[in-house]
């Protein structure tokens, strides 16, 4: 069977909001759908429209049929001349409004299609922020927004229009079948040839579509993996071939979009081939007919009009067919990312944290996979302490700091922030408690103000300057050409790998954090910055903040009273510094990081 779903999307939305109440039930919703349905709730207006004015200009369309019939039947034979002016009159005005109602409708359908943009984007934003943190590529993050892109411009090309249409062919059918009986099953007959031809074109298209969308999302892929490399592949001169590699999955994916295209274009062609045929057989079969005295000459051309209204919508379908499933392939596709988002809802506003961090047999998993890669986590940390933790290179370190900063949840045990697990308290109020610096620092498009800020608005001054002193930034941003409005370029490539990493811990000082995790944070550090690492620890734990600092390097012990081992995924040894250093010092394991 023809899978309609995306089309009867917004039907099924406009039915469902039109007969609830104020306080709509969502309780027969759930995951993916709700999520989707509650961002799409301000369409309802421009579904309206759309239906509303679909059905007054497929009443309109017959007004050709109408005209013709009344003057063959009527003004030839009575040869009356103001009975034709007043037919012409009214026929042309009918047309005209039906002209405008038209207008109106291609408008409408640009402002569903904006209106789609505008309630999914935001959608489609938080699943580019969420996939990242899951393993996927930036190119493969991106997915969703395209995804948008391509429902958007189903949408304003006028694909819904064609859709639209198709529930009243059967009203021509029963107009051509009043005509005659004959005329109207030609005309069903045609109808029916071209519903297979549509069933046919859904069978050949809905794989190709497949294949093409995923040979989109390869090549894409590489080229974003080529765009971040671009400094190794210039150094070691091997450019050409990834340019090479890039090109032979874009060859691929050009010959499975020419053979989508060739097969649109044929069944296309098929289809008008189909209808002219038909228009043609009406033409001819009502001339019998007239011969034999059963209809009149005017029936003849009503009857033409009539069939090609009925089977137009129909072969309009078919030449919107690609665009259909590409956008139902969309639809699909974020519904089931959406899946992987945390519900959203309203929780109750709790204080800032300022006593403890605990962390509880916590068990944390790489997401989307069952790796575990830390186990069994437990300690506490109370107001003005620092941790450091330390471990071999891939000993769940990094995992441990995305854990506490609910990065990464928790496959078993609690993280709690003043008794409160995390989950108690929204991204939004979690965040203005949390200050986080990774491992790899990359900061946004805009100004060294607007990144230390975290784009806040409402922040002011003295808090963006305090954030600066405290991560010993002031002077050195003063030293820059606009200041604190420099702009740090895509990426914050302007600035030097140390600057954006001090830059990066300004932004997570910034709000005087009670909780502020650094993973790594003097990798790119000179002994001025290190120094400066260290002053911006002391004031944290001055001001009854907790720290958790990721080490590698010794120097970024100096500042912290507790440290933690980390070994083969688990919390080996938790303490006083100096006596878990004289720990590590005695066991095989000799080094910091």
């Amino acid at each position: 069977m023809l899978d309609f779903g995306f089309v009867h999307l917004f039907y099924h939305e406009y039915a469902a909001l039109t007969k609830s109440s104020q306080q709509p039930d969502l309780s027969l919703k759930s995951g993916a759908a709700t999520e989707l349905m509650e961002a799409m709730r301000g369409l309802r207006s421009a579904i309206g429209a759309l239906t509303l004015t679909s059905g007054v200009i497929n009443v309109l369309a017959l007004t050709g049929s109408f005209y013709m019939l009344q003057v063959y039947d009527r003004v030839l034979s009575s040869h009356s001349v103001p009975t034709l002016v007043a037919l012409s009159v009214i026929a042309a005005a009918l047309f005209i409004f039906q002209g405008v109602l038209d207008v109106l409708r291609n408008q409408s359908s640009g402002r569903l299609a904006m209106l789609f943009d505008d309630r999914v984007a935001n959608v489609a934003q938080r699943l580019i922020v969420q996939q990242p943190i899951l393993g996927m590529s930036r190119s493969q993050a991106q997915v969703p927004l395209r995804d948008v892109d391509t429902i958007r411009a189903f949408l304003a090309g006028g694909g819904p229009v064609a859709f639209l249409d198709v529930p009243w062919t059967p009203v021509y059918l029963a107009f051509v079948l009043i005509l005659h009986t004959w005329l109207g099953l030609l005309c069903l007959a045609g109808m029916v040839l071209l519903v297979m031809l549509t069933y046919l074109t859904e069978r050949l298209s809905k794989q190709s579509a497949k294949e093409l969308s995923a040979a989109d999302n390869r090549r894409r892929v590489v080229a974003d993996a080529n765009a971040r490399n671009a400094e190794a592949l210039t150094a070691m001169g091997f450019g050409d071939r990834a340019i090479s590699r890039f090109e032979q999955l874009n060859r691929h994916f050009l010959d499975l979009q020419t053979r989508s295209s060739d097969l649109v274009a044929i069944l296309t062609g098929l289809s008008k081939a189909l209808r002219m045929i038909l228009q043609s057989a009406i033409l001819g079969l009502g001339a019998y007919l007239t011969i034999r005295g059963e209809i009149t000459a005017g029936a003849i051309i009503a009857a033409s009009i009539a069939s090609s209204r009925a089977l137009a919508p129909v072969e309009q379908v078919i030449a919107h067919w690609r665009g259909y499933l590409q956008a139902r392939l969309s639809y699909r596709r974020l519904e089931a990312a959406i899946q992987l988002l945390p519900r959203r809802g309203e929780r109750l506003v709790l204080p800032a944290p300022v006593q403890s961090l605990s962390i509880e047999g916590a068990v944390v998993c790489i997401p989307g996979t069952q790796r575990i890669v830390l186990q069994g986590a437990s300690f506490q940390l109370l107001a003005g302490q620092a941790l450091a933790v330390i471990g071999p290179s891939a000993a769940g370190k990094s995992s441990l700091a995305r854990a506490l900063t609910g990065i990464w949840p928790l496959t078993r045990g609690s993280i709690r922030l003043d008794g409160a697990e995390f989950d108690q308290w929204s991204a939004e109020q979690r965040g203005r408690s949390l200050g986080y610096l990774p491992q790899d620092v990359t900061l946004f498009e805009g100004t060294i103000r607007e990144n230390i800020c975290r784009f806040d608005p409402t922040a002011k001054s003295d808090a963006i300057i305090a954030a600066a002193q405290a991560a010993g930034i002031h002077e050195m941003v003063l030293r820059l050409p606009d200041g604190y409005e420099t702009d740090v370029g895509a990426d914050g490539t302007a600035l030097s790998a140390g600057q954006r990493q001090r830059v990066g811990l300004a932004r997570a000082l910034f709000g005087d954090p009670f909780l502020v995790v650094l993973d790594e944070p003097n990798s790119n550090l000179d002994a001025d910055g290190e120094n400066a690492l260290t002053n911006a620890i002391h004031s944290v734990r001055a001001r009854k903040g907790v720290v958790v600092v990721v080490a590698h390097r010794p120097s970024a012990l100096a500042a912290v009273d507790l440290v933690a081992m980390v070994n083969g995924g688990q919390l080996t040894a938790f303490g006083p510094k100096d006596d878990v250093l004289k720990q590590v010092l005695r066991s095989p394991v000799r080094s910091v990081g």
